[in-house]
Formats: C-alpha cells, structure tokens, sequence
C-alpha cells in the first residue's frame, strides 16, 4: 500500500548568506579548479537546492597549503585565545538554531525539530572544547637520574584531513572540528556530497566571528570523491584523519594513511543490539525504543539494530511496541506533524527493502508498516519472528525497521549480542543490579546503555571497538587524536 506525502512549502531563511554554494578555501568562496558542480537534492523531493563545487585533488592540495600555511600560526595561540573563539563560534550558532535547522532539514530530510536538536547538540562541541583548549595539561613525571628532570608537554598534532558523513552533517563536523581547533589544529574538511551546506554555513560563521583564514577549509565533491579522499589520506602535510562513515571506506583510508603514518580515528559502523529483560520495566523500554530506533529515519550509527526481548515478555513488548510505532507519521521534515521524513536516497530505499524482503522470505511476521510510503518514505516497521541467519542480524539496517529477536538466558543472549564484527553500542533493560554489572561488562561495544538510550552527549567519551573503528570523540579524552605529546629531559 502507498500513501501520498504531502510537500509543504520551505521556511525562507532570515540570513540568506548561510546557505552559500562555494568550497571554502583560506576564507574565501571559491569554484572547483576544474568549474565542475553537482547539484545538492532535498531527498524528500527530489528537488535541486543548490549546486556546488566538485572539487579534485588540486582543490585539496590548495586548502591543505592553506591549512599548513595557518598552522604555523594557530598552533602558536593561547588556549585562551582558542577558548575565546570557539566560544564566539558557539554563540554564533544557537543565535542562528533556526536557520541552520532550516539548511539540514532541507538538505537531509530529518524533521526540522530533530535538526534543531542536532544543532544545539553540534554546538555544544564547539562550547565543550573551548573548555577544553585552556585545560590542555603536560605533565612531570619522577626521574631516576638526581640532576635530571622530565616532563611533557602537548602540541597539536598538525593539518587534519576531516571526512564526515550525511545523517549529521552538522554535529559531527563540530565534533572533530572542536577538538581539533581547541588542540592547535588546523582542518580540511570534506563533508558527504548529500549534505554539503551545513558544513559551509557553519564557516560563514567561522569567518564572522574571526577564526583566522585557513583554520577551517571545505572542499565539496561527489564524482571526484575518490581521488579528493586519496588526496587527504595521503598528502604528508596532513598529519592526521578523522572519519565517521562505513567500516569498508574506513579500512581503506587507514590503509591508505598509513603511507605517511598518519594519527588516525575511525567511527564506523555499527550492528547495536537493545536487549530486554524478564524483569525489565517493558513500558519504559518500549518508551525509548522508538526515538532510539526511528529518528533520523533509523539512520543514526548507534541506532537499533537487534531487538533481544526475553521469551516471556516478547508478545506484550512487541504488542506496545508495534501500537506507538502505527502512530508514527512518515511525512516532510517541515510538516508539523511528521514524526520523521525520508530515506536519503534510492539506494537506502533499495537497501531497507532488500533486508525486509530476505526477513519476510525466512519466516519473519510483519506487525505494522512494511512497505515503501513513497518514493523515500519507508513505512515505519515492526518485524516478529527474526531469526540469526536472516541478513538483518548481520548486516546494519539504516532504516526506520524494528526487528524483535526472542531469547531464553543471559548467557545465550550475550553471546548473540556478541557475535558481530562491530562494537559501536548497546542496550539493554534490567532491574537486577547483579545482572546489570554483569552484562555491562560483557557486552563487546564501546558504548552501554543500561535503562537508557542517551549514550551521546559532548561530556561522555565516543567511539567503538571492534570493527566499529577507534579512538574517543567528545568529553575529556576528546583532545587525545588531536595532540602529540612531547617528552622533555632536561639536565640541571
């Protein structure tokens, strides 16, 4: 069944110069070297917002000149000075919440008020590193030798190369960006080639508030995309990359960094499994369910991806479960009442049918929804009856689909948590506070959530392990890819 989604007229922008359509190089607007564009589209309706630079390797080359050139001076600031900018930066941002939600929705797809929220928690990076950038400490450290001291001292680890992805396209850009500035770094950024503007709309703002020319670089591309990503990987002015986005494009960047020992962080993919308990409060679990599962339209990293309910409670969970999620309104990010918008493209509508047709194929029961709305719409679905061996255990859905595995013990249901490549998060709902301990510990991934799905926040430590990548984004171990720390010993 298809229902018709209803397109509503776009806000206009109170400050139109945020939405620029120029790379961004040494702080000027420029084209790509080759004059090539490609046009940005609003996946929900397939329309054109923009056209852009498709930058090449030589675009690259120049931002990182720029971003070397800058380096030389940058490093050398204070942290209070660091400090003082990203503050201005942050300030800058919330003044403008509304605008910027405005770009991301229309570039995106998610509902403005998700955007919105992506927004503030974006710029709560910039707000938390400019706390950090003051608190950036050496350290002394007890000699053996009497007329000897040793110390260390940090410094930015140089140019960093920044590939980011399209389902966050401006938070995850302040994520790396704030670190990286506060460290005494410089960036080139290259955002996704669905999501370009709000990259470029936050260094309109970088330039207002006077970060410096070259601090911040973006070169967009999409059919230059190979050879702009080899260029960042392997440029040995670059000292350093920092990707969030597949484990396959990821292996190959390191891989490729590698060349130049590159400092290299790595937010990947992810296969995070939400596992219920018998003595669970189910209500407060089905509550949580649904943001952590369908917002983004379920293409958030650290969504769920492997419903576990406990045999017992399965029914009762999947029969709340499946009633909040027929409520949900599938529908254009700007309309009021739409609980999320789109699929990004084609390609995640082709993908999310693919894994429901081989569930549905193998046995699994369709509870509510189950086919594409229209177009990118995807109906918000709930699968029963899920077996290991169907593609969706393995494989990492990206799409607004609840699939319900049901499980007999602890130990069983660990082990199946546990049987990934990937390591990004996981939940899971208990009351017993021995098997709380225990199944915290036991569960392979970088990040748990014990009665709770609010595992990001700018304070806490990000990242995975596994395949899901490495190295720590936000909180007080944010700075860590950012910096080289530099022995001293110095006799008396």
């Amino acid at each position: 069944m298809s229902t018709t989604i209803n397109i509503v007229e776009i806000p206009k922008l109170a400050d139109s110069k945020l939405l620029q359509d120029k790379a961004f190089i040494n702080n000027e607007w420029v084209s790509a070297e080759n004059g090539q564009t490609f046009e940005v589209d609003d996946p929900a309706t397939g329309k054109a917002i923009r056209s852009v630079p498709d930058c090449s390797a030589a675009d690259v080359k120049k931002a990182v000149d720029a971003a070397y050139k800058a380096f030389e001076s940058w490093s050398q600031t204070t942290g209070k000075e660091r400090h003082d900018l990203l503050r201005k930066l942050d300030a800058a941002i919330l003044e403008n919440q509304d605008d910027l939600a405005n770009i991301l929705t229309r570039e995106n797809g998610k509902t403005f008020k998700e955007s919105k929220g992506e927004i503030e928690y974006g710029s709560s990076f910039f707000e938390w590193f400019a706390e950090e950038a003051v608190r950036n400490y050496g350290k002394t450290i007890p000699c053996a030798i009497p007329n000897q001291r040793t110390f260390t001292i940090s410094q930015p680890a140089g140019v960093v190369s920044i590939v980011t992805p399209w389902n966050f396209p401006m938070a995850m850009i302040a994520r790396k960006v704030g670190a990286a500035l506060a460290a005494g770094c410089t960036v080139v950024i290259k955002p996704a080639s669905e999501t370009p503007l709000s990259a470029l709309a936050v260094c309109e703002l970088a330039k207002r508030v006077g970060i410096p020319a070259g601090v911040i670089n973006v070169t967009t591309s999409k059919e230059n995309v190979k050879d702009v990503g080899t260029e960042l990987a392997t440029n040995p002015i670059v000292k350093k990359i920092s990707f969030t986005g597949s484990t396959a494009v990821g292996k190959h960047l390191m891989s490729q960094a590698s060349g130049t020992m590159k400092k290299v962080s790595m937010e990947l993919g992810g296969n995070a499994p939400y596992i219920v308990f018998d003595d669970a409060d189910i209500d407060a679990a089905v509550e949580c369910a649904i943001p952590l599962k369908f917002s983004g339209t379920g293409q958030v990293c650290i969504s769920g991806n492997r419903f576990y309910i406990h045999k017992d409670i399965y029914d009762e969970f999947a029969t709340k479960l499946t009633k909040k999620v027929s409520d949900l309104k599938t529908g254009h990010g700007f309309a009021k009442d739409t609980s999320f918008g789109p699929l990004i493209n084609d390609g995640a509508v082709e993908k999310v049918t693919k894994l429901l047709k081989d569930a549905t194929d193998k046995g699994a029961q369709v509870k509510t929804g189950g086919q594409e709305a229209n177009k990118r719409f995807f109906n918000p679905t709930v699968l029963t009856g899920m077996k290991d061996d169907m593609l969706i255990t393995t494989d990492e859905i990206f799409g607004p689909v609840a699939a319900l595995y049901s499980f007999d013990t602890e130990e069983e249901v660990i082990k199946r948590a546990n049987n990934t490549p990937f390591g990004l998060a996981g939940y899971f709902y208990s009351r017993d506070i021995g098997r709380v301990w225990r199944v915290a510990e036991k569960i392979e991934t970088g990040m748990v959530g014990v009665n709770t799905t609010e595992v990001n926040s700018a304070n806490a430590p990000f990242g995975g392990v596994k395949e899901s990548g490495l190295g720590i984004e936000g909180s007080y171990l944010g700075l860590d890819d950012y910096i080289v720390n530099k022995t001293i010993h110095m006799a008396l």
